[in-house]
C-alpha cells in the first residue's frame, strides 16, 4: 500500500473503485445534514470522484486531497476546465471555480489547512486502507478538523478472510473504535449489495454490507 501502488493503480487505469455517476447515498443523505452552503467540504483520497463536482453544484467550497496527479488532471479534463495550478506547502493545488483538489500525501494535511472545513465526505477512503493505516487515518482526521465538523462515511462490510482488499472490510466495531471517542455516530442506512459486484462473487463471498454513517464531531 505504498504510493507507488495507487500510482500504478492510475497509471494502467485500475481504477475500478471509481463510479461512472454520483454516488446514490451522497443524494440521499448529504440535504440532511444541513451544511451550509459556502462551506467547505473535507474529500479525502477523492480520485476523480463525481462526487466532487455535485457538492460544488450544491454550493459548497470542495477540498479533495489526492495523491495521484492524474487522477486530478482527469477529474478537471473531464469536467471540461483548465484549473490554476499554485504550490501550497506540500501539496501541489489544482484549483477551478469551487473545486480545490490538493494533490500530495493526506497526512501532511494540516490543521490550518482545514480550519474552515465544516464538512467531511469519505467515500472510498477509510476502506481503501489495510489496518494500521485506517487507524492512522481516522486519528490524524479527528486531529486535523475543527469541531461540529460533520458528515458522512461509506464502508464495506464482509469476510475479509475470503477476499483481499482494497477495498477493505471494515466493520461497525473498528468504526466505533476508531471515531466513537471524538465523534458522534449514527448509521444512516446498511445495504446488501453483492448481488451484481463481480469481483466480490467470484471470491464467493456471501454478503457485502455498504454502510453509511453520519458523523458530527464533539468540540
Amino acid at each position: 500500500m505504498h504510493e507507488s501502488f495507487w500510482q500504478e493503480r492510475w497509471a494502467r487505469d485500475q481504477i475500478g473503485f471509481h463510479l461512472d455517476q454520483v454516488n446514490p447515498y451522497l443524494l440521499r443523505h448529504w440535504p440532511n445534514l444541513d451544511v451550509p452552503a459556502g462551506a467547505r467540504v473535507l474529500v479525502p483520497l477523492c480520485g476523480k470522484s463525481l462526487d466532487l463536482a455535485w457538492l460544488a453544484g450544491q454550493g459548497h467550497r470542495v477540498l479533495g486531497v489526492e495523491l495521484a496527479e492524474k487522477a486530478v488532471q482527469d477529474f478537471f479534463a473531464e469536467q471540461g476546465q483548465q484549473p490554476e495550478i499554485v504550490q501550497r506547502g506540500a501539496f501541489q493545488v489544482y484549483r477551478a471555480g469551487a473545486v480545490e483538489l490538493w494533490c500530495g500525501d493526506f497526512f501532511a494535511l494540516r490543521p490550518e489547512d482545514v480550519a474552515d472545513c465544516l464538512a467531511l465526505y469519505d467515500r472510498a477512503a477509510l476502506i481503501a486502507l489495510p489496518p494500521q493505516m485506517r487507524e492512522r487515518y481516522a486519528a490524524h482526521l479527528t486531529a486535523i478538523l475543527p469541531g461540529a465538523c460533520r458528515g458522512l462515511l461509506i464502508t464495506l462490510d464482509y469476510l475479509q478472510s475470503q477476499m483481499d482488499g482494497p477495498p477493505f472490510a471494515v466493520s461497525d466495531d473498528e468504526v466505533q473504535a476508531h471515531f466513537a471517542a471524538a465523534w458522534q455516530l449514527k448509521t444512516l442506512q446498511r445495504e446488501d449489495v453483492l448481488a451484481g459486484n463481480w469481483k466480490f462473487i467470484r471470491h464467493e463471498l456471501k454478503a457485502l454490507d455498504e454502510v453509511v454513517y453520519r458523523l458530527d464531531k464533539r468540540e
